[in-house]
């Protein structure tokens, strides 16, 4: 049990209740995990697999995991952290983008274990009676205790009434699959408690809910997304995932060994400590991104693409003679574009995030994605401005 819970409750932000959890270990049987999708894009990326890998630790103690793709619920469109309505999307594409998820999702789950479900199976069946019989299950103030909701409506925003159906329909999947526990992020708490409420409205045994926390996407700042273009995907090609590993900052790397590696904490202590000791940073990120290359591609492609990738550093387009220099921080970050400026490389921050969003800026030879990147205290890299501008600078 002891084992058990340790593997759970790695890189899980909350559990509710534990005691439940303990209960539902401790009765012997192969409980059903519940985990939901909305294939609202194509492909998943290194978000979506933060949640993914918690599934998977599941099935390593022989549970049986659905992974529920959201067709029904997708046409409502999830609200969750969202300021304003979404809009609906049409069957036909979910469909399409769903095809995707199905081949994507056992490059971590384990077939034998995983029942892949669609939720338009029972809510299509529902029915405007059936739905009016699921609202009458919860009630209005409840709906408005959930912070986005109640955002929006003390700011007078829009609040459309088939928003409130979906964490309703989330909530009537847990009782069509009787479900042990689901899981989900941070931001589907209320959604995830809804099916509590339902279950035992339906006479049901309370799902145990858990939350995983959010992966910050290649910025370092915003959630991992498609639509901000500050994500990886998990059927990119090895070398363009490797390449957009070894260019997330220093500190983001630490967070993204937490929630996406394999490797024990206590081998990410001893990294840390490296680290520490004068390490440069840029090696132990090779062991990340050689990991989830070979995790999500072929074992060995991680380490062909580190080959190719100091073969480029060493051999490429730089110089002989790089000057090099040292910049005090007066905190333990700085943002790139004031780097560039302090440095001389740029006449202006305007002009070094002009330079950066035209593609214009390297760092390490790789092409800096973010014009909001933070360089952290301590670093020491090689940073290109245009064709012919190299300066290696050491943050103190």
């Amino acid at each position: 049990m002891k084992e058990a819970l340790s593997l759970i409750k790695r890189g899980t932000d909350e559990i509710l209740t534990e005691s439940d959890l303990k209960k539902k270990l401790e009765s012997g049987k192969q409980l059903i995990i519940k985990a939901g999708f909305d294939p609202t894009a194509p492909d998943l990326h290194l978000g979506h697999t933060v949640l993914l890998n918690k599934l998977r630790h599941f099935q390593d103690l022989g549970h049986k995991v659905i992974f529920l793709i959201g067709d029904f619920t997708g046409q409502i469109g999830d609200p969750s952290g969202k300021n304003k309505t979404r809009p609906t999307l049409g069957s036909d594409e979910l469909i399409e983008n769903a095809k995707t998820y199905e081949k994507q999702v056992f490059k971590i789950l384990k077939k034998e274990l995983t029942e892949v479900r669609f939720n338009s199976e029972w809510c299509n069946d529902l029915g405007a009676a059936g739905l009016i019989r699921l609202a009458s299950k919860y009630n209005v103030a409840r709906m408005l205790e959930r912070d986005d909701f109640n955002k929006r409506y003390n700011s007078n925003q829009s609040i459309a009434v088939h928003e409130f159906l979906y964490p309703l329909v989330q909530g009537y999947d847990s009782v069509a699959l009787d479900a042990d526990v689901e899981c989900g992020g941070t931001d589907q708490k209320f959604n995830l408690l809804v099916g509590r409420e339902l279950q035992r409205a339906y006479n049901q045994e309370p799902q145990v809910v858990l939350t995983v926390p959010i992966l910050e996407g290649l910025d370092g700042t915003n959630k991992m997304s498609k639509s901000l273009n500050n994500f990886i995907g998990i059927d990119e090609s090895p070398e363009e995932m490797f390449g957009k590993i070894m260019s997330i900052s220093d500190e983001l790397m630490w967070r993204w060994f937490e929630l996406l590696s394999f490797i024990s904490e206590k081998e990410i202590n001893n990294l840390r400590q490296q680290v520490d000791e004068g390490t440069n940073p840029r090696d132990i990120k090779f062991l990340l991104a050689e990991e989830l290359v070979d995790r999500f591609h072929e074992t060995g492609q991680g380490a062909s693409c580190r080959e190719s990738f100091l073969q480029r550093f060493q051999k490429g387009s730089l110089p002989d003679d790089i000057k090099e220099i040292s910049i005090n921080l007066d905190s333990d970050s700085i943002p790139l574009t004031n780097l560039l400026k302090n440095a001389d490389m740029t006449s202006s921050t305007s002009e070094a995030m002009r330079l950066i969003k035209q593609g214009g800026v390297k760092i390490d030879s790789e092409k800096v994605l973010d014009p909001k990147k933070e360089i952290q205290k301590g670093s020491e890299a090689v940073y290109q401005v245009g064709k012919r501008k190299f300066l290696k600078i050491r943050t103190l």
